[in-house]
């Protein structure tokens, strides 16, 4: 078994924030049967600010037509192939990137939607207030690690030290009832957006064997006592914090080992070997866990970096995409394998959009995005949100170039999320602080 040398500080502080999983020794083992409520949230973010601009590409003859001036060699289709047509339910055509073939079939299937034009906002803003500087935005526009930062806490504003994803579990953490199992489990690192205030978390990276060193002894017997003596020392109470705590962790990591090594954490789904299908198929052997720890509310995080696609846009974006639609569509069979496809939703998030008006062979950093939602709940084939003007300097352009301004909130949009999740109405202000400055908390997306 192939195995990693890992220190305790980083056993400490890469696999776990406070504690890789601080109670996980009393899961609720006796569970018989999976929680008949179970539901995941499957965040993907893709780092670098994702083009949503040749993401999805608008059809119809002259916004086209604008789309490829305003594109100048960037404009699809190019040499990666043709556009993927997809229709809204009133017959308007879009394009999807060639790189998202694999999830193209389940926007027919009513799997799969696109959310266009959402970022973070403080509240409603249109062109003319912000070029006036009239209403508030949010801090540092188009600036990755303060856009990073305020996607995944929510919070328009560097001030945000918890993710409005672990706040929405935080809500319903009840319904986790005497389950200790994390309910909020980054599988790329510690991550914002996984952090809350009561909800127990875990930070893991796919493929990390976390097995102990220096086992593999002959005869058997040998290891056997080797083990047993780690077991001891781990188990032994010093009185000190510190080493108690470090101690605790290690146990923890051990009892994870053996659950996501064991035979009932195995997956038929095959998931493609890139660096997101690993994390994807990690999330897919935690939720098939479910049964044992009891869980019935969970939320994931997964990454993809490379989209700060500054020059050479054309094949990088293409190909970063097709790693995004291979994950997800294997990710969504697996959730079919294990008869969760309806429980479980996934979703993108990005730091920001791009320019619609390209660099050279590249695009800059925007602000409003497209984003896709995939799921057996989803209201799919459909398009939600407005879909931004293709005109340089338009009414959804924030200066020349075609950096969108949002028309759709990241609270508008994690608020619908949420409220499929279980959040109650009333506690959705908890977890978007800005959500009743916006017309609606539910765009519709989910059954």
């Amino acid at each position: 078994m192939f195995q990693h040398r890992i220190t305790r500080r980083q056993l400490i502080g890469g696999l776990g924030g406070a504690a890789l999983l601080s109670r996980l020794g009393r899961l609720n083992a006796l569970a018989q049967s999976a929680p008949p409520d179970y539901k995941a949230l499957v965040c993907i973010f893709l780092t670098g600010g994702n083009d949503g601009h040749n993401t999805v590409v608008p059809l119809t003859q002259s916004e086209f037509n604008a789309y490829r001036a305003a594109r100048g060699s960037l404009a699809l289709p190019d040499n990666n192939g043709a556009l993927l047509t997809v229709e809204t339910p009133n017959g308007t055509p879009f394009g999807l990137n060639p790189g998202l073939l694999p999830i193209h079939p389940l926007w027919a299937q009513g799997r799969l939607a696109v959310l266009a034009n959402t970022g973070m906002l403080v509240q409603p803003v249109t062109r003319t207030q912000f070029l006036a500087n009239a209403v508030p935005v949010p801090t540092n526009l188009f600036s990755h690690s303060d856009q990073i930062q305020q996607m995944q806490s929510g919070v328009p504003s560097t001030s945000g030290a918890t993710g409005w994803g672990a706040r929405a579990a935080d809500q319903i953490n009840g319904l986790n009832g005497t389950s200790t199992f994390p309910a909020s489990v980054s599988i790329t690192g510690p991550a914002l957006f996984c952090t809350g205030k009561i909800v127990q978390s875990a930070s893991l990276l796919p493929g990390f064997n976390l097995d102990m060193n220096g086992m593999q002894l002959w005869p058997q017997a040998a290891a056997d006592a080797r083990k047993a003596g780690v077991q001891q020392v781990i188990e032994f109470d010093s009185g000190l914090a510190l080493v108690q705590a470090a101690n605790k962790v290690r146990k923890d990591a051990v009892s994870l080992n053996a659950m996501l090594t064991g035979s009932s954490a195995t997956i038929a789904t095959s998931f493609p070997g890139t660096m997101l299908g690993n994390q994807m198929l990690q999330v897919a052997k935690i939720i098939k866990l479910r049964a044992s720890t009891g869980i019935q509310r969970q939320v994931f995080f997964c990454s993809l970096g490379g989209f700060d696609t500054h020059g050479a846009q054309s094949w990088q974006h293409w190909d970063l995409l097709r790693q995004v639609s291979e994950a997800m569509a294997a990710f969504y069979e697996a959730t079919q394998e294990l008869g969760v496809a309806d429980r479980v939703t996934t979703f993108t998030l990005s730091d920001f959009g791009r320019t619609l008006e390209p660099s050279g062979a590249g695009s800059d950093h925007g602000w409003g995005n497209h984003h896709l939602i995939l799921g057996g709940a989803v209201l799919g084939g459909r398009m939600y949100g407005t879909f931004p003007t293709m005109a340089l300097g338009g009414p959804d352009d924030s200066g020349s170039r075609g950096a969108l301004i949002p028309t759709t909130s990241i609270d508008q949009y994690g608020a619908t999320l949420a409220s499929w999740f279980g959040v109650p109405s009333g506690q959705l202000l908890s977890v978007f602080p800005n959500l009743d400055k916006f017309a609606t908390s539910n765009l519709g997306f989910l059954a």
